[in-house]
């Protein structure tokens, strides 16, 4: 394993790599992030993981300096998957130089980006850069977050030579969604927020049964958990997969969820 700092020396080493699968992280790494790594592995020649919290997709201070960091363990548990290649820049390394500013559409203003201001286009702005930098031939991305997986695959597709897939969603034993933000539970919201989980996994499966009332499920899904469980849904609606707009009728859909547990904010999607 390849452990680089300087963006000098990532040019010089990966320069002759012509299939290179990346996988961008923040660190604070667990089996969702072995998963997308194993992929790469399969899929590509070589595979880089590059680990940067990346300060422009934050929209609250706070949120940015609390985000959960040990980069000794995350070392050492790239090592024992065999990573051809660890990224670690710092933040001058990445904004260097300027670019144009990326700005999202009125209908890509949803669900995340609706209620994190600037999220997204910081997201979209620093894999501009990785790309430029690096010029994988695949990215391998988590489901959990389709929606920022949406946006980056038709951003960076319509830009660069590079696909980018999305891997499935890797769940612990009650059903909650992997992520690096579970660290920040305490035991107690841990076990509610897998029953929040199974709950919402039997409310698709009404859907599915029911499409044209599925409003009405919602809502009343909605209540229930606000007041049992008490916490803070952001959203919980549904969108179809192509364009993620709410027609769902005879069309693949998913049913998303934000929701905030003792002050930690959870994204999912089933």
């Amino acid at each position: 394993m390849k452990l680089i700092k300087l963006k000098t020396d990532l040019i010089k080493a990966i320069e002759l790599d012509k299939r290179l699968g990346f996988v961008p992280t923040m660190g604070s790494l667990h089996e969702g992030h072995k998963a997308l790594i194993k992929t790469s592995k399969r899929n590509c020649k070589k595979t880089l993981v590059s680990i940067f919290v990346n300060p422009t997709q934050f929209n609250n201070k706070k949120d940015f300096e609390t985000y959960p960091k040990n980069l000794k363990k995350d070392l050492n548990y790239l090592k024992k998957l065999k990573v051809d290649y660890v990224y670690l820049p710092t933040i001058k390394q990445i904004y260097w130089k300027k670019k144009i500013k990326i700005k999202l559409n009125k209908s890509q203003n949803i669900l995340c980006a609706k209620f994190r201001k600037g999220h997204f286009e910081g997201v979209l702005d620093v894999l501009d850069r990785f790309v430029e930098l690096i010029s994988p031939q695949k990215i391998f991305m988590g489901e959990k977050d389709f929606q920022q997986f949406f946006l980056v695959k038709n951003y960076i597709e319509n830009k660069y030579n590079t696909k980018v897939y999305a891997c499935k969603t890797i769940r612990a034993k009650n059903k909650l969604a992997l992520s690096s933000r579970n660290s920040l539970l305490n035991k107690q919201s841990f076990i509610r927020s897998g029953i929040i989980t199974k709950k919402l996994l039997i409310l698709k499966n009404e859907i599915n049964k029911n499409k044209k009332n599925y409003k009405k499920l919602i809502f009343n899904l909605k209540k229930e958990l606000s007041k049992s469980f008490d916490i803070k849904i952001e959203y919980l609606e549904c969108r179809n997969v192509k364009n993620l707009n709410t027609d769902i009728l005879n069309k693949p859909f998913k049913l998303f969820v934000a929701y905030f547990i003792n002050n930690v904010r959870l994204i999912d999607n089933f």
